[in-house]
């Protein structure tokens, strides 16, 4: 007995349990030291009989059993033996589903991707986390795994649409990496009928032998009513779109003014003619700007919000914004991360009224290179909110009739144009990557349906408010290093290894080099972009070098912005909509008292989660987007567009049109009577007996054959004069072939 109780006490672990529990257990690594000892399988009842485990203690240590399970340490074999993971050469990781039915595992270590078979696949659903054993290596190379034990269950429900066949009802989720479809369970359909969009409950998830099966919870309607694109978006991507009860009360309470005892501590700037410049549609205004020229350079004032005023940290609204990360804005419609009180109202700059915010005041240059800086509270009041459209053209025509309505603000604006000038010089010398690329806009009729795509041009209004926000990121992030205070830095790397060989060796075909040997820098990304502009194949080589590049992404680790050639950026202007933003304006609040700032989360895990919820955003009104082109494109069946090729794959291209700004493809099949093969690292289609090549970049005619709207996805064939000549006159938008296509109206 006394050799029982020396065991445990030689836990190394012991002191921190008594410090969480007055009865502390056995630590979990103990137990993982102690299994790993015994060299073999244990039985749960000679585990507790060698940790001396008492009767009141049994429940308790079967729970940390049962959770060291859940985390992968540990996993019980058909014997209901007890075996530590590292022993059984397991991979613990995500499932990744593919439209196709099979799979991957995504690592948790980070090591290479697994292989799921369609076998392995009818037993898990997209984004369940797993252990596998690596069975054996597929055609192409890769490991593949087996799936040994299901840890976590990803999807509890799902958004879909419901169909019956011969009396058995299934729901087919719209997110196309769950393939399988989901049986209903006998009268547990509600009101919904054959269809329709449905939010589905599930009940029994699946196994080897059987398919997934679940309940009706929720009916959101048919799937072409108005706005139902983004219902579906917001449940498949798990946006939070409705805010909880307690934030709203917390929001609510909150004075629509800004009150006589948050002055305290603040500087008074209401005799600054600021402004804020946004485009037409803005409802939250972040930032406001004033500029006046100074000795040997300009005064630079961006007031940003005071966000972190109103939401504390670990508040109701905290926790909300943490889980949103950011504001999602679709088409027509915004998913904001504070709720309007605060979003529309209170924290944002809105003209002629107080408003409270966090001041960046520097001082730039003639060079435009930004020396003093420093960051204070303060209360401002603008004077005006103005649209990008508007200071263009009263910078354009300063003697016109818009810029004579805003006499008391041009001269300002005109003081802001000198010192983007200066910051342009800045930014030009400091090599920073400006890749051309189109912005689009859907205008909208009546009924909510695009009425056309037009292109959105980046006036000098545009660049003039985002010279001054990159600035005053800037003093942001070189203000929390130098104070060496942990924060999310917004960090972008350059190209790896291979995508950098990748590149180099697309260019060599060109005659072209990319500067900096093994660790070229922004500087010569922009010198070659400098040297293809006006090149027929310009476009086709700014794509390749964009797609060299990685994502940016938020790290407390500061390894500098890449793309804008920055030693360290944060973001710092845009706290109404961005999770991170309110964190610098915390940790810059810390260090003016002298103090640090601790989130609620370890930093770490704060970047990796801000960068899920931006990428999230991006899919969910990518989603969007894309299901109201095709909407769109449904009218424009058997029309003929020029275009761009986009992208090329091993299954055919994708072409983008000129006029509509919508991306379809144009199938291998459809390229002509040829054996095409794909080179990648040419970004190539090439056919071996014609030797026709299709190439990233060229330019194409093709026809639109096929709009799926379930799929969202655009077919086009490559258009032929000559055999449109021959046909015409038959009513078959879609080109004739052996396949019998199907006319779509």
């Amino acid at each position: 007995m006394k050799k029982k109780n020396n065991l445990r006490e030689q836990d190394p672990f012991l002191a921190r349990e008594r410090e969480q529990y007055e009865n502390p257990l056995p630590s979990r690594e103990f137990i993982l030291q102690i299994l790993t000892e015994q060299g073999a399988p244990m039985h749960e009842d000679e585990l507790l009989d060698l940790l001396l485990i008492t009767n009141e203690e049994e429940d308790l240590f079967s729970r940390r059993l049962r959770a060291m399970e859940r985390d992968g340490q540990i996993m019980r074999n058909r014997k209901r033996a007890i075996c530590v993971m590292d022993k059984l050469d397991l991979i613990k990781g995500k499932v990744q589903g593919h439209p196709d039915g099979f799979g991957f595992l995504i690592p948790e270590d980070g090591s290479a991707d697994m292989f799921l078979s369609e076998k392995e696949m009818h037993q898990v659903l997209h984004g369940d986390v797993v252990m596998v054993r690596q069975s054996g290596v597929d055609r192409r190379g890769r490991p593949e795994a087996k799936i040994i034990e299901v840890l976590e269950r990803a999807n509890n429900r799902v958004v879909g649409r419901l169909f019956e066949d011969h009396g058995i009802q299934f729901v087919v989720a719209e997110n196309r990496r769950i393939t399988q479809d989901i049986l209903v369970a006998p009268g547990e359909h509600g009101a919904a009928k054959a269809g329709q969009v449905v939010i589905l409950e599930i009940v029994q998830h699946p196994n080897k032998h059987a398919q997934p099966i679940g309940r009706i919870v929720e009916v959101l309607g048919n799937y072409a009513d108005p706005g139902m694109e983004i219902e579906i978006a917001l449940r498949k991507h798990d946006l939070p779109h409705e805010f909880p009860n307690d934030v709203e009360r917390q929001a609510k309470a909150i004075s629509p003014t800004v009150a006589a005892e948050d002055w305290e501590g603040r500087e008074d700037i209401r005799n600054l003619p600021l402004v804020t410049i946004d485009g037409e549609t803005a409802r939250d205004f972040d930032d406001a700007v004033y500029c006046a020229p100074e000795r040997d350079g300009y005064r630079l004032v961006v007031a940003i919000a005071d966000v972190s005023h109103y939401v504390r940290s670990n508040d109701a609204l905290d926790r909300e914004a943490i889980l949103r990360g950011n504001s999602v804005y679709f088409p027509r419609r915004v998913i904001p991360m504070l709720p309007e009180e605060l979003s529309n109202g209170l924290c944002s700059l809105n003209p002629q009224v107080d408003r409270l915010c966090m001041v960046c005041d520097m001082h730039v240059d003639s060079h435009g290179e930004i020396g003093k800086y420093r960051f204070y509270p303060s209360v401002m009041y603008s004077n005006a909110r103005l649209t990008y459209t508007q200071v263009a053209e009263m910078l354009a025509e300063p003697d016109g009739q818009l810029a004579k309505s805003y006499s008391q603000v041009l001269p300002h604006l005109q003081n802001l144009y000198g010192l983007f000038q200066k910051l342009l010089h800045a930014r030009n010398k400091r090599g920073a990557i400006d890749f051309e690329t189109v912005e689009t806009q859907m205008i909208f009729n009546d009924q909510g349906k695009i009425e056309r795509i037009v292109p959105v041009v980046r006036n000098d209004a545009h660049k003039l408010i985002e010279e001054c926000m990159l600035a005053a990121n800037v003093c942001a992030a070189n203000y929390l290093h130098e104070n060496e205070h942990t924060v999310l830095y917004r960090i972008h790397q350059g190209p790896t290894p291979e995508k950098l060989e990748g590149l180099r060796e697309f260019l060599k075909e060109f005659g072209l080099q990319l500067g900096g040997d093994d660790e070229p820098q922004a500087v010569d990304y922009s010198k070659l972009l400098k040297r293809i502009k006006g090149r027929p194949d310009a476009a086709l080589l700014q794509t390749v070098m964009l797609r060299s590049l990685r994502q940016a992404k938020y790290e407390p680790e500061n390894i500098g912005h890449f793309g804008l050639g920055y030693e360290a950026y944060a973001h710092f202007t845009s706290p109404i909509r961005r999770y991170p933003d309110l964190l610098v304006h915390r940790a810059i609040k810390a260090v003016l008292q002298g103090k640090q700032y601790k989130p609620s989360m370890k930093w770490e895990e704060l970047g990796a989660h801000c960068s899920m919820t931006e990428r999230r955003a991006d899919d969910a009104t990518r989603d969007v987007d894309a299901w109201l082109k095709c909407f769109y494109m449904r009218d424009h069946l058997g029309s003929v567009f020029t275009g761009t090729v986009s992208s090329v794959t091993s299954f055919g291209m994708f072409v983008s049109l000129d006029d509509l700004y919508v991306e379809g493809l144009v199938h291998i099949s459809e390229l002509g009577k040829d054996y095409f093969h794909f080179d990648a690292g040419k970004h190539m289609l090439l056919g071996e007996r014609t030797g026709q090549q299709y190439r990233l970049g060229d330019r194409v005619q093709v026809r639109v054959v096929k709009v799926d709207m379930e799929s969202t996805k655009v077919d086009f064939v490559l258009h032929d004069e000559n055999e449109a000549a021959a046909t015409e006159g038959e009513d078959v938008p879609a080109k004739k072939s052996g396949k019998g296509k199907k006319r779509h109206g």
